[in-house]
């Protein structure tokens, strides 16, 4: 990935096309409509800001996309660790920063054998944390927290990372990016059109089996209407594909909203106009990243030449 072979890549320059022209379609919607304020309004102004953002990291190469998803990981990280007050042990919370700094560090080497196990090291590190400190007290509350906290916000959602190593790597990252966004959409329209019956009611009362659904008939669809940009997979690579996009994206979503549901909060943070937090934008990837790239990796070799 670079630059240069951003501009030549068919692939790369379809889904800049793609991005510009549905922003534009939206912008013309709006228009027609007379939209000007109101979630929706806000939510396309963040989009404004997301997609320059996110396609300038990615386009201008490897390294700038692998530092670029890190800082969201650490982002990430920084509102989980804030929401659940995990934040109030500087020790466990720098371990949880130091782990995720390694992982982004093992994809720019690139090292896989040591991005797989890294786990296992900063797991040992947190634990021994407490025992360093003689500590008891609320320490083993605050170790599940940054466990927890490293493994899905550093470590699932870091597998991300790697696909900027793969041979394949504009169509894997930006396939991977764009289906897990139009799933969320479908979901969502799905769910008012035709939505009846709660899903799971108890974590998030919006969500039904009807958006469920359409989201999944959306995401299993979307692989074959894109299969021109990664031709070299099979029929059931794409069925794969669309399993995992259109089940883990939902499921990602609930966890997240499991825990904004249990601390008590609505959004894990601001940053981002009309989205939220960190944590709101990147829920479904931090399920699909990995199974995803796990499933490419045995498929086909996803590993640096």
């Amino acid at each position: 990935m670079s630059a240069e072979e951003a501009l030549r890549s068919p692939v790369a320059l379809f889904y800049g096309a793609l991005a510009v022209g549905l922003l534009l379609l939206a912008r013309l919607l709006f228009a027609v409509l007379r939209v000007r304020s109101g979630p929706a309004w806000q939510a396309y102004r963040g989009w404004l800001v997301i997609i320059p953002i996110t396609a300038a990291a990615i386009l201008l190469g490897r390294e700038t996309a692998i530092v670029f998803f890190t800082g969201v990981s650490v982002l990430a990280f920084r509102e989980f660790a804030r929401a659940t007050a995990l934040v109030e042990d500087g020790w466990l919370s720098a371990a949880g920063y130091v782990g995720i700094l390694a992982l982004g560090a093992a994809a720019l080497i690139p090292d896989y054998d040591l991005f797989i196990t890294l786990p296992v090291f900063v797991t040992a590190g947190l634990l021994a944390i407490p025992v360093l400190r003689n500590r008891v007290q609320g320490q083993l509350h605050a170790l599940g927290l940054a466990l927890l906290g490293f493994l899905a916000f550093g470590w699932m959602f870091g597998h991300v990372d790697w696909l900027a190593n793969s041979e394949h790597a504009y169509a894997y990252l930006l396939y991977l990016l764009f289906a897990v966004e139009l799933n969320d959409i479908a979901a969502y329209v799905s769910g008012k059109l035709l939505g009846k019956h709660a899903l799971c009611s108890n974590i998030s009362p919006k969500k039904t089996w009807e958006g469920s659904l359409g989201a999944l008939a959306v995401s299993l669809a979307l692989p074959w209407m894109l299969w021109f940009t990664f031709p070299h997979l099979r029929w059931y690579d794409l069925v794969a594909v669309g399993l995992i996009v259109g089940v883990g994206g939902q499921v990602g979503d609930l966890v997240v909203s499991l825990i904004k549901r249990d601390v008590g909060i609505k959004d894990l943070g601001s940053i981002i106009p009309g989205h939220g937090g960190i944590l709101d934008r990147i829920d479904s990837l931090i399920y699909v990243a990995p199974l995803y790239v796990q499933y490419l990796r045995f498929s086909r070799d996803l590993d640096p030449p």
